[in-house]
């Protein structure tokens, strides 16, 4: 039997290539997608468009963070763009959202436990992106552990546990994989500016044009783009 799975699909190119690797690896995957108030809401219709590309299960949830605390929540905090590696990799940025992971993994294990599914996917990364403390090793290992003390399952002994495949990967060897497995980028969404078009200078767009760069691979969503103007 398949393991039963569960895959927090935002509709970006990491989620996107967690989804298509779990499928590769044999596993019965549903998608939850997060709603949260987000600017750049283009990634919800990307990750309908992924989950009917693969036929799978695909819940969507509404979830209001009025308190905001993000630039991607809150329309006056001006996002980040032009910022160098170096940039990128000191301090925790503005993108952040408060409790984001933890917020939607448990999201995720109630899901996971109500549909009698053991593993909760992410499509976490701390290469290419060091600065979200929720993206760490052991952030997930000792969530994990309160997932087991805190749930059914972990009571009676069926584990939940947390996979992040992408999680030591650089955005080159993420894409390459990706184009092993298929996954269709052009349906997929980074830019953190809720626009028609990638803004191509936020810290997401940066790090996507470099990894599709240095992975020797023409971006489709910026083909897509300007065949469609």
């Amino acid at each position: 039997m398949s393991p039963k799975a569960i895959c927090l699909l935002s509709g970006g190119l990491d989620s996107a290539t967690t989804l298509y690797a779990a499928k590769a690896k044999g596993y019965e995957v549903r998608a939850l997608t997060i709603h949260y108030g987000q600017l750049h809401e283009r990634e919800l219709e990307c990750a309908k468009k992924l989950a009917q590309g693969v036929a799978i299960e695909h819940q969507v949830m509404a979830l209001s963070l009025p308190w905001k605390g993000s630039a991607l929540l809150d329309a006056s905090i001006p996002v980040p763009t032009g910022r160098s590696d170096q940039e990128m990799a000191h301090g925790i940025p503005v993108t952040y959202v408060p409790a984001r992971n933890t917020i939607f993994l448990a999201v995720a294990a109630s899901y996971a436990e109500a549909s009698g599914s053991a593993i909760l996917l992410i499509g976490a990364n701390i290469l290419d992106y060091s600065g979200y403390p929720d993206c760490r090793p052991e952030y997930f290992k000792s969530l994990e552990e309160t997932l087991r003390l805190g749930t059914k399952a972990g009571a009676e002994g069926r584990r939940l546990s947390i996979e992040a495949p992408l999680l030591k990967l650089s955005k080159k060897e993420i894409i390459e994989w990706g184009m092993r497995l298929g996954v269709p980028y052009d349906k997929t969404w980074s830019c953190y500016q809720g626009q028609k078009a990638p803004c191509g200078a936020c810290d997401a767009c940066q790090l996507r044009a470099k990894g599709f760069r240095e992975a020797g691979h023409e971006d489709p969503l910026l083909n897509y783009e300007k065949s469609s103007h």
